[in-house]
């Protein structure tokens, strides 16, 4: 058995930072309040720096099978451990897409070869195949793209939906922006070349009517849903009473852009929902504090810079922001606009609770030791340049963030060094999912371990 010792830590536990030791043993977290000297094969010297769960992000696209000029799991992994991020769920709109078990499990395959953290995958829904979603089983959710889609990933018409939500168990979640507003409104703007119009095409209204839309069948059904990357303060009037099946993400996009921002950055920050306006930012913020939404993801949408700059609207929708997700907040974090227990909160442990994923998200005796040192004196700017994803570009570049992950454990071995660099040899594991154990609102305590 190796035993590893994180030496005089500031350990940031659910409810409380506390000056202490944690010790783990075969990948598994022994002991949270170890004494300093207690024996051990590796010592970690942690003094002045905090020890955080591993984060974990629930939506990324990494672009494999299929669009790997893009983005693949193993420099989509890489860039997930140079920012703290120990697992991912990944969503199916690969090529081929990911719409039946055969699909996913194909994906796995390819994660346990390349990818250097922990990873699940969606299976994907399509008007017609209700009956093979039924059948799904060790897999995070179904997703359904209730707009800002194409071919049989589409699925917008009633029955369909009706279908999804009556006849499976797994949790459900969708991107949500309603596919005839859209249209009806890029009808109404066609030949424009400005991309502060897709704000205007993909906007509130939008937004709204697909929420209120899935989060009524959700109500209607009793079934669990997770409503992605939520982009206006006004769908909050949908998630303000969840009953014990709603839950929501914010991205960081939709927290930190704004309309405002389109002269600086044009489609670099063009995303589906798109940006909004400065009281979305500031509303969507509140609604985290408020719990009224529970996790933070980056929706991971890499592109590369040459795609990106072609004119609107031929530019394509999405951003690479794995890397530099917990540090942005960890900046937020500095500045006093929210503590680092919330931080660990909306990125490690709801979305563990919201999916079902056993061991994780939390520093507590018996979890995985998937953790993330983190050094919140530390100063550094994000560059383009300096990028894992293969990309090679962030819509925050030049931006000086305050707080920064410097290492990066996965069950326990560390597998990205600030100093060192990666662990090249090792890899993650296939993350284990018990919806049995009723998700976000049943388990207040933690999703617990096996």
């Amino acid at each position: 058995m190796t035993r590893v010792l994180f030496r005089n830590a500031s350990v940031v536990l659910p409810n409380q930072v506390s000056n202490d030791s944690v010790l783990v043993e075969d990948g598994k977290i022994l002991d949270v309040a170890a004494g300093a000297d207690a024996a051990a094969d590796q010592v970690v010297d942690c003094q002045g720096l905090h020890l955080m769960p591993g984060v974990i992000d629930d939506q990324v696209h990494f672009r494999e099978p299929g669009l790997t000029h893009k983005e693949d799991l193993s420099t989509a992994s890489h860039a997930c451990a140079a920012g703290g991020v120990t697992s991912f769920l990944e969503m199916p709109n690969t090529k081929p897409p990911a719409v039946t078990i055969d699909g996913v499990r194909a994906k796995e395959q390819l994660a346990a070869e390349k990818s250097l953290v922990n990873y699940g995958f969606y299976i994907g829904a399509t008007p017609d195949n209700a009956a093979e979603l039924a059948k799904a089983t060790d897999v995070p959710g179904i997703k359904i793209f209730i707009g800002s889609s194409t071919g049989n990933l589409l699925v917008d018409e009633q029955e369909a939906l009706e279908r999804i939500f009556a006849e499976t168990t797994l949790p459900i979640c969708a991107h949500c922006e309603d596919e005839q507003t859209v249209r009806a409104n890029a009808d109404r703007l066609a030949g424009t070349t400005d991309v502060a119009d897709h704000s205007r095409i993909r906007d509130v209204r939008a937004a709204m009517i697909a929420t209120k839309r899935s989060t009524d069948l959700a109500r209607k059904y009793k079934h669990r849903f997770h409503v992605l990357h939520v982009s206006t303060g006004d769908e909050l009037q949908y998630l303000a009473d969840p009953a014990p099946y709603i839950t929501a993400e914010v991205c960081l996009h939709h927290l930190f852009f704004n309309v405002d921002d389109y002269p600086r950055l044009g489609t670099r920050i063009q995303m589906n929902p798109s940006i909004k306006t400065a009281e979305d930012n500031r509303r969507l913020f509140d609604a985290l504090l408020s719990q009224t939404i529970q996790v933070i993801a980056t929706d991971h949408a890499p592109h590369t810079l040459e795609e990106k700059s072609v004119a609107y609207p031929k530019s394509p929708s999405g951003l690479p922001a794995v890397e530099n997700s917990l540090a942005l907040m960890l900046d937020q974090v500095t500045q006093g606009r929210c503590s680092i227990n919330q931080v660990a909160s909306w990125m490690c442990d709801a979305p563990a609770r919201v999916w079902g994923m056993v061991g994780k998200g939390r520093i507590e005796n018996g979890y995985d030791a998937d953790l993330v040192l983190v050094d919140l004196n530390k100063s550094k700017t994000i560059r383009d340049a300096e990028q894992h994803t293969k990309s090679k570009w962030s819509p925050w570049d030049s931006v000086r963030l305050t707080g920064w992950p410097v290492a990066t454990y996965v069950g326990g071995q560390k597998v990205y060094d600030a100093v060192d660099g990666f662990d090249e040899a090792f890899r993650g594991a296939k993350l284990r999912f018990d919806h049995s154990r009723g998700g976000y609102w049943a388990t207040p305590d933690g999703i617990g371990t096996a």
